[in-house]
């Protein structure tokens, strides 16, 4: 019965073992671990044979392999604490445990005088060596005891409870050994001295219990592994217990046939298990892809609501900026429509005083009457240029195209300005080509204002030299869009085919390149304002260009540099767009 006892206490540590180093989830202390079991395996084979055969060598072998169960221990305590790469501490544990392995094997020094007994299978004398060699059991199992008490105070969760129960486990183990090792024969029950192995199964069991429980260990694999485990451990033991020689012969036999049936068994059902758990991953991996897929489309989802609700407040937002703008457009035009009245008015009283009237003006009187005439005039263009400004900002100019004779309306021009550009010591040409150019279909009022403003503007900007407006046919634009300021964009497309090109050349201050850009804009009169006539309001090139591709043409400056002249070139196409038909 004790000689039974024995050896399933080896078999079971064997298979825990084998669950081990086969079953865990990490290499942190796995191998070690499984030494362990299987060094008390060794330990149980021992002391089975010393029960068994009453033999001094077995007797020998067993305190010998008791020494490898403590070395093994302390490795694994290592491993618990990362504490692998500590090779120094490592080759002296091994260095001291492989010396306690030795001296039992050599006569006399740890155990003497070796004799068959009954009850425990042998008795012995102790050597010299008997109290180093329990002392090193002792302090082994306090290092161990120390280790694991500490790894509980660090610890925390899941970890903490695991070492808890492997602390729970080693103390059972401790008191078992002291009790059947110790305690029961110094009291005389010497027949209970060889359980002391068996309570190593206590600790491997609680250790292996941890493991499992929190998991430590791939519970599916280990599942198979301890059917086939338990197969070839009973039928092992079947050997040992066989009465006769025949029997041991036939069950070993069974035991052959058994352990490669279940290393068949083990690795189909290792595959399958294999199989299973690639596609549980792989169903892992999906879900999370799906879960991922679906929070991306939620957060799409939201984006997309989001973005809607900012378009839709932008189209509110934009509305009632159109509805501000039309209603400022509205009050800008009747307050200038207002304003146009009294100054007109203002202007022709001033005209009637000057052409005497209501009577003889004095010389000194005639001055100021002439300078009040003028600025009078600044603002009724002013006036006008705002109106019209106004107009073309809010779609409500209207243009009335009939067919014109641009030849008369450039030469009407002329006409207008000539007495100007002489008082100013400048001469006015005008130059056309002997072929007539076809009538236009155009808002003539509109052109002809149009153009009076970069003649008269050609007047102003040149000190000396002369002005020059040049009428002719081109069979294509020579338009190229400048680099303008955004708010300068073209309203007409690009003109195509046969163009009338009026082009205003000057011989005055000349523009900068840096300049050019801002010309057209509204309500400027270039960057460098400093050397521009100080009378100018900034609106005439606004309100021309407007007016100009309302009736489908472009309108352009060009300059060689500062000092050097300036050109203004305006393009009317011979055929009229649909736009404007």
């Amino acid at each position: 019965m004790i000689a039974n006892i024995i050896i399933l206490t080896g078999i079971i540590n064997l298979i825990l073992g084998v669950v081990v180093i086969s079953g865990a989830r990490t290499e942190k202390g796995k191998l070690s671990f499984a030494l362990f079991a299987f060094s008390t395996l060794v330990w149980s084979l021992a002391d089975f044979f010393v029960y068994k055969t009453h033999s001094a060598i077995f007797d020998k072998l067993a305190y010998s392999s008791a020494a490898l169960v403590p070395t093994f221990l302390l490795f694994w305590i290592l491993d618990l604490e990362d504490q692998t790469k500590k090779r120094t501490a490592r080759i002296s544990i091994g260095t001291i445990g492989l010396l306690f392995v030795i001296l039992p094997l050599i006569d006399n020094l740890v155990i003497s005088n070796i004799k068959p007994n009954g009850i425990t299978g042998t008795t012995e004398e102790v050597g010299p060596l008997f109290i180093p060699y329990m002392a090193f059991f002792v302090l082994t199992y306090l290092i161990v005891l120390i280790k694991l008490v500490k790894s509980h105070r660090k610890s925390s969760g899941e970890e903490k409870n695991r070492y808890r129960t492997i602390l729970i486990g080693f103390l059972l183990y401790g008191a078992g050994g002291i009790m059947f090792g110790l305690i029961l024969p110094a009291m005389g029950y010497e027949k209970f001295t060889n359980f002391d192995v068996s309570c190593s199964l206590i600790f491997v069991g609680f250790t292996t219990y941890a493991i499992v429980q929190y998991k430590w260990m791939n519970i599916k694999v280990v599942a198979f592994e301890l059917l086939a485990i338990f197969i070839i451990g009973a039928s092992l033991m079947e050997i040992f217990v066989a009465d006769t020689q025949g029997q041991r012969i036939y069950k070993s036999a069974m035991f052959v046939i058994l352990t490669t049936l279940s290393i068949f068994m083990v690795k189909s059902a290792l595959n399958e298990v294999k199989r299973k758990e690639e596609l549980e991953v792989a169903n892992n991996k999906l879900e999370t892809a799906n879960y991922r897929l679906e929070m991306a489309n939620q957060e799409i989802s939201e984006r997309k609501d989001q973005l809607q609700e900012m378009s839709n407040n932008l189209a509110k937002a934009n509305e009632q900026l159109k509805r501000l703008d039309r209603a400022k457009s509205e009050f800008v035009s009747r307050a200038y429509h207002d304003l146009r009245a009294p100054i007109t008015g203002i202007k022709g009283y001033v005209s009637l005083l000057m052409e005497g009237s209501y009577g003889q003006v004095p010389p000194e009187q005639m001055e100021v009457l002439k300078k009040t005439f003028s600025i009078t005039s600044d603002m009724s263009t002013l006036t006008e240029d705002l109106l019209t400004a106004s107009k073309l900002e809010s779609g409500a100019m209207t243009f009335d195209f009939k067919r014109h004779r641009i030849e008369d309306i450039c030469r009407q021009i002329v006409d207008t300005l000539y007495p100007k550009a002489k008082d100013s010591g400048l001469y006015l040409e005008y130059i056309k080509q002997k072929e007539p150019l076809p009538e236009l279909l155009i808002d003539g009022p509109r052109i002809r204002e149009s153009i009076s403003n970069l003649v008269d503007n050609a007047i102003k900007y040149t000190k000396t030299g002369e002005v020059t407006l040049r009428l002719e046919r081109a069979e294509t634009s020579s338009y190229k869009a400048p680099t303008i300021l955004a708010e300068d964009q073209s309203l007409s497309k690009d003109n195509v085919g046969p163009v009338v090109r009026i082009t205003v050349t000057d011989t005055g201050i000349g523009i900068p390149k840096t300049e050019i850009p801002y010309l057209f804009a509204r309500f400027s009169r270039g960057k460098d304002t400093s050397r521009l006539n100080a009378g100018g309001t900034g609106l005439g090139l606004y309100v021309c260009k407007g007016m100009i591709e309302g009736n489908g043409g472009k309108v352009w400056a060009e300059s060689d540099g500062e000092g050097k002249g300036s050109r203004f070139i305006v393009e009317l196409p011979i055929e009229p767009q649909e736009e404007i038909q």
